[in-house]
């Protein structure tokens, strides 16, 4: 069932509730004349009907209001997350830190190596950094797509330990283009070639700080309601979606202007 149809289901729920309640406060209203000034439940759903019927744009204004509070109440959520996890979204041991460590703005991104959308997102990500020396960009491995992406991020964490920033973005940047699905040998192969030790490698991968280093994203990620990738983190504003360059660089403009996302 889609979600606006559903809305529209739970609509005429209140709509019959609404003419249940209606016969009560008629009661209520006039309890010496209740038999004779008390409509019957279905006549007044009959009403009811009747006029959404002539006035079909009514339902349509109430799903669009029930969809608004949604959003509204799902943003406050996520900003509770964010603030309640701030610590580890922003300053976790288990993270891999790109662009100024030491900037004065901080994009999160949630990723997955064999997500289309995220490939896609690395020139804008690209981009951002080398036109912004005060950028810090941290990298959280959320792997969503099947077992090759977990695998892939376990040897991303372990090649984080052996690499220097410069090289495990490099890592990084060659691991996300690879073609093709992605998994522990294509990420091991990329590792190897920027220098990293393969046995060191197979074994970090399977360490109890690498799987510690996937759980702590996956409950964030659950925290803010996350689905997907790519997802961001911006100040306490989460942004799903690749969203293009415009849009991030517009929101990191405006968080170091007036320290919102939206000015």
């Amino acid at each position: 069932m889609s979600l606006r149809l559903a809305q529209i289901f739970d609509l005429g729920a209140l709509v019959r509730a609404a003419a249940v309640a209606a016969v009560g406060l008629a009661a209520v209203a006039t309890p010496l004349r209740a038999e004779l000034a008390v409509p019957q439940k279905a006549e007044i759903e009959k009403i009811v009907h009747d006029y959404l019927v002539a006035n079909p744009e009514v339902i349509r204004d109430a799903i669009d209001e029930l969809e608004r509070r949604q959003k509204v109440a799902e943003a406050d959520s996520r900003q509770k997350a964010v603030t309640q996890g701030a610590d580890k979204l922003f300053n976790s041991a288990n993270q891999a830190v790109i662009g100024n460590p030491a900037g004065d703005v901080t994009l999160v991104e949630f990723f997955d190596y064999n997500c289309g959308y995220c490939k896609r997102a690395l020139d804008d990500i690209a981009k951002l950094i080398d036109g912004d020396p005060k950028l810090r960009v941290v990298l959280k491995d959320f792997p969503v797509l099947g077992a090759g992406s977990v695998e892939a991020a376990e040897v991303a964490g372990a090649a984080r330990l052996q690499l220097k920033p410069e090289k495990f973005y490099e890592f990084h940047r060659k691991l996300l283009n690879t073609r093709g699905a992605v998994g522990k040998a294509q990420a091991i192969a990329v590792a190897k070639e920027l220098g990293a030790d393969p046995a060191k490698l197979e074994k970090d991968a399977k360490s109890p700080e690498a799987k510690a280093s996937i759980k702590e994203v996956m409950e964030l990620a659950d925290s803010l309601n996350l689905s997907g990738t790519p997802s961001w983190v911006l100040g306490k504003e989460v942004i799903v979606g690749a969203v293009g360059y415009q849009q991030l660089k517009a929101k990191i403009d405006n968080t170091r202007k007036c320290g919102k996302t939206v000015c």
